[in-house]
């Protein structure tokens, strides 16, 4: 019996796999059975890869071939057992060496002309060989990805005669080219091209110093699409370790550039006929969805009273947690999910609720019931609610007035950024219990005016605990030890008593 490595994902969680191949005598003709709980994408390598040994000028002996994906009691799915498979039955009939092939973990699709197409999870597999000290084999197109994971024991072949003949001796793959990352954030966007919304950009910049969730309203055309783009040009650089477990994410996910990583904190904008799963993630493979793909970055949800309202409920539990468990029948998935969400809608259905000259005639009654569509929960966790402002297109057009950069906001962002992580280890947005008494701490005379104030609002819990992270992140843009009055002051200004110019409750 021959027996090679393949792997599958649980979500972030490597289950391996072996694929173990025996031939049979007792047969005529050949038999190729493939079991082990595989689904139709894996029982289908069969087919292919009897047109790949056909194109090799090969065929099966007239025995019975079966190939068990062991454990047996473990759902596998995707193209890229094919890979395995064959280099299995190329072994049984002696073609390939086994002692070799069984230290590598083996993975990728291949083509009916014996073509090795890539597929997904290059990544993360590698990342797992390399813990067990294992070499990996997988599509040519994909070695550069392989080697992101600090590997240098890769076989990336794009056809299976490269392989076969590497293992003969008459060729040499080398190893794959360690590629740069590629930058993915728009270089063309930069804050100097908003004009006027200085209270936005404000709340705009707090948001990015602390991790913090923010939603803006406002008629149509006040550019709160245009600040939200905008918003990943003043976040910091990620980290070397969140840029490998987002590109981890993108690999699963099958949206990994194959040349490069994930060097910029993803913008993921979800339109807002997405559907529960494309937010949270699920499917029969239990694949990532949109919070999870903006873990480490930002999810721009524009008209957020548009979405469903059961869809936008999906969004409380992670964005506490960082994490979301996704359940299904045979398999359950666990995906990182820290996001900082970034939201905006209109005051009312028509958009201009408070212009006489534009609203309809149903308002202000029709606004209510637009903004009774997003629950009070979901609104209790976003800690700047900003009104923005429509802006006169001649004032805008005839203002020359400086405007600051990206690039100078991102300073006191990054400087902000610094000391949150040099005093607590992470962002202002994740403190809690201990944490949060110890590092946002609060005089007696700030403790007994937000005290007031909480019972001024009808402050929940919740909100009494995000005032305090909102005020030690605007304390720390000042480059303050301690949080004084006017930072409490202005973190309270943006979870207003009333419904707000536009209407917008707490």
């Amino acid at each position: 019996m021959i027996s090679l490595k393949s792997i599958i994902f649980n979500g972030m969680d490597a289950t391996p796999i072996d694929v173990q191949v025996q031939l049979s005598s007792g047969l005529s003709k050949p038999e190729f059975n493939i079991i082990g709980l595989a689904d139709r994408a894996v029982k289908e390598s069969a087919e292919r890869i009897r047109n790949v040994l056909s194109a090799l000028n090969l065929s099966l002996p007239p025995k019975r071939l079966t190939v068990n994906l062991s454990p047996a009691d473990v759902e596998k799915s995707g193209s890229h057992f094919d890979l395995p498979i064959l280099c299995g039955i190329l072994c049984a009939i002696a073609v390939l060496p086994e002692s070799e092939l069984e230290k590598y973990v083996i993975l990728g699709e291949v083509g009916l002309n014996g073509a090795i197409v890539k597929t997904d999870a290059v990544l993360p597999a590698s990342v797992w060989a390399t813990g067990q000290n294992l070499g990996i084999i997988c599509p040519g197109d994909q070695g550069a990805e392989a080697r992101w994971a600090g590997h240098t024991n890769i076989l990336a072949p794009f056809h299976v005669v490269q392989l076969i003949n590497h293992f003969k001796g008459t060729q040499v793959l080398p190893l794959p080219e360690l590629i740069a990352p590629e930058s993915t954030t728009n270089s063309n966007l930069d804050m100097a091209e908003v004009h006027g919304q200085e209270a936005a950009k404000r709340a705009l910049e707090i948001a990015a110093a602390g991790g913090h969730a923010m939603l803006m309203v406002g008629p149509p055309g006040s550019g709160k699409t245009m600040l939200a783009s905008r918003l990943p040009t003043i976040m910091p650089e990620m980290t070397a370790e969140e840029i490998l477990e987002t590109s981890i994410i993108y690999s699963i996910a099958g949206e990994l550039n194959n040349k490069s990583l994930m060097s910029s904190r993803p913008f993921r904008s979800v339109h807002h006929t997405s559907s529960p799963v494309a937010l949270a993630g699920g499917g029969s493979d239990a694949r990532p969805g949109e919070i999870s793909l903006a873990h480490n970055g930002v999810l721009f949800l524009d008209e957020l009273p548009e979405f469903n309202r059961a869809t936008l409920e999906i969004l409380r539990q992670p964005m506490e947690s960082g994490r979301i468990l996704i359940s299904r029948a045979r398999r359950n998935a666990t995906y990182p999910a820290r996001f900082q969400l970034i939201a905006a809608m209109n005051p009312c259905p028509c958009g201009h609720l408070g212009n006489a000259a534009l609203s309809c005639s149903k308002a202000p009654r029709c606004a209510e019931a637009y903004q009774n569509k997003i629950s009070g929960p979901l609104l209790d966790r976003i800690d700047l609610h900003v009104d923005v402002d429509a802006v006169n297109p001649w004032e805008m057009a005839q203002d020359n007035t400086p405007r600051e950069s990206s690039a100078q906001i991102r300073e006191r962002v990054v400087a902000a950024r610094n000391r949150q992580i040099a005093r607590q280890g992470k962002v202002n947005a994740h403190l809690d219990g201990a944490d949060l008494e110890q590092f946002a701490k609060l005089n007696d005379d700030l403790t007994a005016f937000l005290n007031s104030a909480a019972e001024k609002m009808g402050m929940s819990a919740r909100g009494y605990n995000r005032i305090k992270r909102l005020a030690r992140t605007i304390a720390d843009l000042r480059g303050a030890a301690d949080i004084e009055m006017t930072d409490l002051a202005e973190a309270l200004s943006y979870r207003p008593i009333n419904r707000g110019k536009y209407g917008v409750k707490i």
